[in-house]
Formats: structure tokens, sequence, C-alpha cells
């Protein structure tokens, strides 16, 4: 709260009068040079400070009965000066709105009668009969009148209306029940041309025995205030009223239908023309030269939107110089006045838009570009006429706010469409690009479409790392092709990566998966099936697909694996041998109801594991091979592995392709080989613990060795945290046996596994557990971590990525 001190008629300050403002948190806000005098510190050195730190005592309880009430307090502060010594003060304390102003009073000094007259603040003092009694002159200015002639009058005497009216009626409220209360009103003061937001607190005056004299009314103008909650109440709600489709025009209209009337008298929205055409990623408006605009949208207060010639979906061109050229150009939004001097050298070069200005009024206008993702796409214009107030900067971060929505509601519909139109295209992005890096299996694969104006259908495969080193290798595929088949191609290969991410065992994954293709198909046909349907016919709402799932453990050399209605895999040892391992079929995903198995099986290094879809296998290239005849076909392929059992992966998927597919195949084909790379023993260290807590050590001084051992020092300070979090943890909390395992292969891996079935999970600790971090600090301090069930309990395992080499 701004506050001076009295001056003299020469000027002068009086002297003995003190005056400072406390905010609500108890910080000092104002001191005047009088406050200076009587406790020695300068403005500077107290403003901002606690007003606790000036006190040489408590304060009296009566003071703070006060504070608590937001009522007036007069009594006695003890208070420290500066040099140190205490100064005994007799202070009046009154709230004024979100601060408290405190004067200290001498005798003889008429404070009260200069704090009225210096108050930056509208204040009255009403007596029981709501009579003025006396005003600040700030409350004089507003109401226009001298106070000898309102004197003794009421409100509604000296300022007639409703207004009035209800601030009688509040202060019948106040004398009534001696509460004090708070209203926001508007007023237009004399002189000014615009109505102000006010904040207005009535007080009750009471006499010593309680008993209410008068009312006191302190009025502050919060008109800043108020147009700040008003622009951000408008940013709220066009987040809910603007882009509420992914149609481009619509946007548009929105945008300048909300803005109508509350913010502007005029708004439109024009769009370059490059950025509708749906056949070309936009770059951005050129350099140089007009640039040409499409009108989407425009809103008026005035029929027929007399402000523009141009109309919705005609084009217009703005010259280089004009404003609204310029802010396309260099991105930035601007504000303007009709009179300025590029808006006045526009308009001399744009007849149409001078005579709306000069018909209409306009007097000022905010140009704003519609960017979004870096590129801008058009501009949005918004102009006030009608509304005698001009665009201030805080408008103008308004319209950036609103516009920026827009923009990108826009841009999220130029995108919609142009990928809507480009949808088979990428169905091919959605098969794996790439195998992800991993070291338990070398990898090769190839996918053929069976015809390439049909598209992407929806055979698939997939690698994926698993926690341990183990990798799955997976192979589907989805009856049918077209939009529908990759759609579903695409969930069911999103759904195994977040199955095999929980790791689970082969049979059950595929259980899951035959669950989510039956509530796929109960989505599509709610009802059942269309009886009326050509049975051979795969289209919506009849999904059905084949899968085979195996995953493959390098440190064990095991791989287990099942299918569900799919053809099973080809095995060829690192001798040459080839085998077709028996692996029950399974149903095909969505019948329901019935089990899948799995297969266990041993692969020394280098053997390798053909997974395929039944078009590589289904049409034979030669007369002897009966089209559609599987088995022979899984013996042809069988075959062709064991030529060359030294071919590299690539070259035995083009050896494959070209011997087993005729020149055009009559279905797709995806193929992926793997051969095994098992870990070697020194790289893996096993040990059992007994769950005793004096292991914890033992387990952390075992980790440390056998880190040296692998030139893994620098790795020992975080390793031995996770072993200590994780083999506490077990002993603490789950059932022997319990074992610890490292694992040195690309990455440091850590396991602790336990015969309990109960997964952990992270979870926040107050300040005063003494514990509950233990899985935050495993999980901050490696790159990854996780849970696996196995039949006999789980493992809790960890990565940590290995140093830079040397």
């Amino acid at each position: 709260m701004p506050i001076r001190e009295p001056m003299d008629d020469d000027g002068q300050a009086v002297a003995g009068f003190a005056m400072a403002a406390v905010d609500t948190n108890g910080v000092v806000t104002g001191w005047t040079p009088g406050a200076g005098r009587l406790l020695g510190y300068r403005r500077d050195e107290v403003v901002g400070r606690a007003a606790q730190t000036l006190l040489a005592g408590e304060l009296p309880s009566s003071a703070l009965r006060s504070l608590k009430r937001q009522e007036e307090w007069r009594g006695s502060l003890l208070l420290r000066h500066r040099r140190g010594h205490v100064v005994g003060l007799d202070v009046d304390a009154a709230p004024m709105g979100s601060e408290w102003a405190v004067i200290a009073e001498e005798p003889g000094i008429p404070l009260a009668e200069w704090a009225l007259d210096q108050m930056p603040a509208v204040f009255g003092v009403y007596d029981h009969e709501k009579r003025l009694m006396g005003s600040s002159a700030e409350g004089r200015r507003v109401m226009g009148v001298p106070e000898q002639e309102v004197i003794g009058l009421r409100v509604i005497e000296f300022s007639p209306g409703r207004r009035s009216e209800k601030l009688e009626e509040l202060m019948d409220q106040v004398m009534e029940t001696g509460e004090r209360v708070t209203a926001e009103t508007f007023t237009q003061a004399p002189g000014e041309t615009r109505a102000h937001a006010w904040s207005v607190h009535l007080y009750p005056l009471k006499d010593p025995d309680g008993n209410v004299r008068g009312v006191s009314v302190a009025a502050l103008d919060t008109t800043s205030q108020y147009k700040a909650r008003k622009r951000l109440s408008l940013v709220n709600t066009a987040g809910m009223r603007i882009g509420t489709t992914l149609d481009v025009v619509r946007t548009a209209e929105e945008l300048t239908e909300f803005v109508l009337g509350q913010f502007a008298d005029f708004a439109s929205v024009d769009l370059l023309d490059a950025v509708l055409d749906e056949a070309t990623e936009y770059a951005g408006p050129r350099a140089a030269g007009p640039v040409a605009l499409r009108r989407a949208a425009q809103s008026s207060v005035l029929d027929g939107a007399p402000e523009t010639s141009v109309r919705p979906g005609e084009p217009d061109r703005y010259p280089k110089e004009s404003p609204l050229a310029r802010a396309l150009i260099t991105g930035e939004a601007s504000r303007h006045w009709i009179e300025d001097h590029d808006v006045q050298d526009w308009l001399r070069v744009d007849p149409p838009h001078r005579r709306s200005a000069e018909a209409l009024g306009i007097h000022s206008v905010i140009v704003v570009p519609l960017r979004a993702r870096g590129t801008t796409l058009g501009l949005a214009q918004f102009i006030r006429h009608r509304t005698p107030d001009p665009f201030d900067p805080d408008d103008l971060i308004l319209a950036e706010e609103i516009t920026a929505r827009a923009a990108l509601s826009i841009d999220n519909a130029l995108r919609y469409t142009r990928e809507r139109n480009t949808a088979l295209t990428l169905q091919r992005s959605m098969l794996p690009q790439h195998t992800p890096r991993q070291a338990a299996v070398s990898v090769a694969s190839r996918y053929l479409p069976a015809d390439a104006r049909v598209g992407v259908g929806g055979d698939w495969f997939d690698v994926i790392p698993l926690s341990g080193t183990r990798v799955a290798l997976v192979v589907g595929d989805v009856v049918g092709h077209g939009i529908q088949a990759s759609a579903t191609m695409g969930r069911l290969r999103t759904a195994v990566r977040t199955l095999a991410d929980v790791d689970m065992p082969p049979d059950e994954l595929l259980t899951h998966l035959d669950d989510l293709v039956l509530r796929l198909n109960r989505e599509e046909h709610p009802d059942g099936p269309d009886e009326d349907q050509d049975p051979g016919h795969t289209g919506s709402g009849d999904i059905s697909a084949t899968c085979v799932y195996a995953v493959y453990d390098p440190v064990a050399r095991h791989c287990a694996i099942a299918r569900a209605g799919h053809p099973a895999p080809v095995v060829m040892r690192p001798d040459g041998t080839v085998e077709v391992p028996a692996v029950p079929a399974g149903p095909p995903l969505g019948l329901g109801g019935l089990p899948f198995e799995s297969t266990e099986l041993d692969l020394p290094d280098g053997s390798t594991i053909a997974l395929f879809t039944d078009g590589l296998i289904g049409a034979g290239k030669h007369d002897r091979v009966p089209e559609g005849d599987l088995a022979a076909g899984a013996a042809r392929l069988a075959a062709a592995l064991a030529e060359d059992p030294s071919a590299s992966l690539e070259d035995m998927c083009d050896h494959l392709m070209r011997t087993l597919l005729p020149e055009a195949p009559a279905d797709d084909v995806a193929l992926l080989l793997a051969r095994t790379k098992g870990l070697d023993a020194s790289r893996v260290t096993t040990w059992d613990l007994p769950p005793d807590p004096a292991m914890v050590a033992r387990a952390r001084k075992l980790t440390t060795d056998r880190l040296a051992q692998w030139g893994l020092e620098e790795m020992a300070f975080v390793t031995e945290l996770v072993v200590s979090e994780l083999v506490t943890n077990a002993i603490r909390y789950a059932r022997a046996p319990i074992r610890l395992r490292l694992i040195h292969d690309t990455s440091l891996i850590c396991e602790v596994s336990d015969a309990s079935s109960t997964a952990p999970h992270l979870r926040r600790a107050r300040v005063y557990d003494e514990g509950g971090r233990g899985l935050l600090l495993v999980a901050q301090l490696t790159e990854r971590w996780g849970t696996r069930h196995t039949p006999r309990g789980k493992t809790i395992w960890t990565e940590q990525p290995l140093p830079p080499s040397p």
C-alpha cells in the first residue's frame, strides 16, 4: 500500500508522525521517514522483512484477536530501535484490503485527520443513521463533490441509484449483526470513461460497551485484479470451447465466435493456401512479396461483418509492408492503434480496409500468427470499435494464449486429415524396421505381402528383449488384408509386447492374447456374428489370428515355445540336424475355452530357430508339393535349412524365400530366423543365501569381489546398494530359498530370487517412516528393474549400463 508522510504548506515533512504498512503475511510493505526517525531504520532496511523482527515483546492478546477478526485495534507496543533499545509507542492499526495500516500517534498531532486526507483508498465513516460523518480525500474525489456538501447526508441522498441502495442495505446488515461484510461492485468515477471494479469492506464501529454506533466503509480499486481474473477465465473457457472437432474450418469459427463481444468486436482467421493443401507438408510463409491467405472464419457484432469485404472461403492479399504480413513472416504478435504510422501506411494502399476503419471508428487492432509446432499456419485478427477501451498489453498476451490453443487444434485437424488420407501407406510402418539390441540371439527377417496393391496384411514378427538376458521371438498371422487386418495386427503386436514385459510364460501369454481377441470380437459384434455372412468372409468383428511365441534363455541355453493354431517352428542344431519340435498346436486365437501348452527345448550354442507364417510353406513352388500341405511345406523348409548350415542368417533367409515361394505368393509371408548365442559360464555367478540378516553384508562382499574379477570396480558402489536392498527385502519379507545371481552381459544384471509370490511395489515413504525407500532407491540407481514370477516364487531383477570402454 503506497503511503507517504504529510507535508506542511512549505512542502516539509511534519515531525512526530510515523506510518507503516504490513501485508497479511506479516511483511512490511510501506515505511515513512517519520517511522524511520522513531526506530532508526531506513526504508530499504525494513521493507520486505517480517514485522515480527521489529517487536521487543509479544503482541498483546487483544491485538491478536483483532488481527484474526480483521478489526481495528488501538494500544501500546514495545518496539526495538535499530540501536537496540526499546521504544514504547501508542499505535492505531486498521485493515485496508490485503494490508494493515499502522500509525504511531504522538500527543498534539492530528494523525487521524492526516490519515484520512492521505489514505490512497476510498474511506468513509457513517453514523447509526447511515449519515456520512467523514471521508478520505480519495473518497471525495470518487464522489466528485466537496465534503462539506455531503457531510450529514446518506449515500442514497448524494448519489441516488441501485448501487447506493445496495450499499445502505449492507450498512444495515453490519449494524444489525456487528460483523464485517465484503462486496464487489462496479462504479464509474466522475471524469472516467469506464467503470472500475471495487472491493468494498464494511466494518462495525463499536463503543467501549460493544454497541455498534456506526459503520466504516473502505473501498479499494481492484480493476486490474478483476481484469486478470476475467482473462484467466477466458483462457480456461477457451480450452473447452475451441477445438471440439477435427475440422479446420469449424475450429476457426469457434475461435472467432468465442472472442466476439467479450474481447473483440470483430475477429477473423485467415489460413495460407498451402496449409490447406492436404498433399503437402507446409513449411511456413514466404519472406518476400505479398502474402496470400484465405478467409477461414470471421465474426462481427454487426450484421453482415462490414469491417471487411472478404467473405469466408475467399482469398485475400496483404501488402508486404502491412502489420499483418509482417506478423506472418516474423511469427510475432503485435498490437496497433489506428493512428500508428505503419497502420496508416498500410491503409493508404488498401482502400477497402481504410474505408471500413473510417466508417466504423476502428481504433485498435491485434494481429496474432497462428503457430503450432514451430510453423506459422495463418493469422488471427481482433478489432475493437464499439468497445471504447483500446487493447492493452495484457490483452495482447490473452490473444496470444487463446490463438495458440486454436492453432494447436487447427494443426491437429490438418494432421488428422493428412494421416487419414495416407493410412494405407503408413500400415507398413507397423512392422519392426530393425531388431532391438540384445545378445542372446542373432536374427534376420523377411516380410513379403501377397499383393502390393492390397498393402500390408496381418502377418507380423517381433524380437523382444526380456529380463535376465532372455529374448522373446514372436511370429503371428491375422487373417485378411487391408486396414482392418493391419489395425488388428498392430493391437496384437502391442499386446504381446505388453504381456512379454511382465515376463509371462509362453502358454500364459497366449491365453491372455486369446482373451484379448475374444474381447475385440465382442466389441465389434455385441449382438453376435451375422448368420447370413459368407463363412469365408473376414471383416469387422470376425477377428481370427494365429501366433507362435518362444522365449530363449542364453544362461540356461533353454527355450520354451507355445503356439496358437500356428505352424510349429523348425530347429536346426549346430551339426546341421533339423527337426520340427512337437509343440502342441493349440487353438487359433479367438476361440476361447481351450488351453495352450508349452514345450521346453535345450538348444546348444549356434542352434537356428525358424519361425514363419503359413504363407511360406502353404503354397508350394513345385508340383510335387500339394498346395496347402503344411506338413510337406515344413519338410521342404527343413531340407532347405540343412543345405548350408554354416550360411549367414541373411543368406539363409534369401535362400528360403527363393526355394519355397513361387513368383507370385498367394499369401503374405513372414520369416524370422534366430541363431542362439549362449552366455559363457564365467559371466554368470549364483549364490544361495540363508535367510539370515547377517548374510546381507556377506552378499555385498561376494558382489564386490565378483565385480573386481570382471573389471567392473567402478560399478561396485551402486551394485552394493542394489544388492543390499534386494537381499534385505527378500530376507525380511519373503521365504527361503533365497538366491543372488549376477550376469555380466551387455549390461550388468542383478537378480534376487525367493519362494514368495508376492510382488513388491514402489511407494512414497513419509518423512518419519523408517523404511519404504528401498525400491525407490533401486529404481533411481538402475536403468531398469522389474519382477518376474516363476513356478517356485519370484525374481526381482535390475539392469545397469556398463561403463564405456577405455
